[in-house]
C-alpha cells in the first residue's frame, strides 16, 4: 500500500519555470555554500487537528448510490473558525531561530513581514550565527514585493531572489518538506484543548527538534534540485 501526497498542481509553466531555476540554484549553490542557507517560512496552527484522509473512506453495499446515503456519514465537519496561531521559523546547518509567533488577529502584510519579521525577528537570530549567510524565502507576495527585495538586498549578505526561486515549490523548501511535518506530529499527538495549549505545545515541540532532523533535510535539498531537474520541473516527491 502507498500513502498518498497533497502536491500544487503545477502549469505547463510552471514546470518550466521549476526546470530552470532549480538548474540556477544547482550552479548558483554548490554544496560548500548549502551550509550557509537559511531557509524560512511561515505556518499557521490550528486547535482543531490536521484531517486524516486516511480515515475519510466510507464502506457501503455494492451498488448503493451516493444519493442514498444519509449526509451526515458523507460529511466531514471541523469547527468553522478554529482558533489558531501563525509562526515563523528560519532553520540551516548552523542552527535554527527561535519560532516566532505572530499575535493572533495580524495579517502578514509587506509591512509587517519587513519591519516585524525579518528586522526584529529573524535577520538579528540569523546574524548571531555566522556573518555570512543566505536567506531563502518562498514566493508569498508580502515576500516579493519589491520593498521587501530593497530591504533583503541591503540587509543580508546574500539572499536568492524571488526570480530566481521556482514558483510552487514547497517541496523544495527544507522547513516545508520536512520541519513542518516533524512539528506537527509532535504538535498533534493527542486532542489539543485550547489556543494556549497550542501555544506550548508548539514551542516544545520547536525545542525538542532535533538538529540532525535539520541537518539532514538541508543535506537533502541539492539533491531535491536535481529530481526536479529531471523531472523537467514536474512533481519528483514520489521518486525519492
Amino acid at each position: 500500500m502507498h500513502e498518498k501526497r497533497r502536491a500544487h498542481e503545477l502549469t505547463v509553466a510552471n514546470k518550466q519555470a521549476r526546470l530552470d531555476r532549480s538548474r540556477l540554484l544547482l550552479r548558483r549553490y554548490p554544496a560548500s555554500l548549502v551550509h550557509f542557507i537559511w531557509f524560512t517560512d511561515e505556518k499557521l496552527f490550528t486547535v482543531a487537528s490536521p484531517s486524516n484522509t486516511q480515515n475519510d473512506r466510507l464502506y457501503v453495499a455494492v451498488g448503493t448510490r451516493k444519493r442514498d446515503i444519509a449526509a451526515d456519514r458523507l460529511l466531514r465537519t471541523r469547527p468553522t473558525f478554529s482558533k489558531s496561531l501563525m509562526v515563523s521559523v528560519g532553520v540551516s546547518s548552523l542552527g535554527r531561530t527561535s519560532i516566532h509567533f505572530v499575535e493572533p488577529g495580524v495579517k502578514i502584510n509587506g509591512q509587517y513581514y519587513r519591519d516585524v519579521l525579518l528586522m526584529e525577528d529573524l535577520l538579528p537570530e540569523i546574524r548571531e550565527f555566522s556573518e555570512f549567510y543566505i536567506f531563502q524565502q518562498d514566493g508569498a507576495p508580502a515576500h516579493r514585493a519589491r520593498e521587501t527585495v530593497a530591504l533583503l538586498t541591503n540587509e543580508t549578505s546574500d539572499f536568492i531572489i524571488p526570480t530566481l526561486w521556482p514558483p510552487n515549490s514547497p517541496d523544495l523548501n527544507s522547513v516545508d518538506y520536512k520541519i513542518w511535518a516533524c512539528m506537527q506530529e509532535m504538535v498533534y499527538k493527542t486532542k489539543v484543548r485550547d489556543v494556549e495549549d497550542l501555544r506550548k505545545r508548539i514551542m516544545q515541540a520547536w525545542n525538542d527538534l532535533d538538529q540532525r532532523i535539520i541537518d539532514s533535510a538541508v543535506r537533502e535539498w541539492r539533491k531535491r534540485l536535481r529530481a526536479c531537474v529531471e523531472a523537467k520541473g514536474g512533481q519528483f516527491e514520489y521518486k525519492l
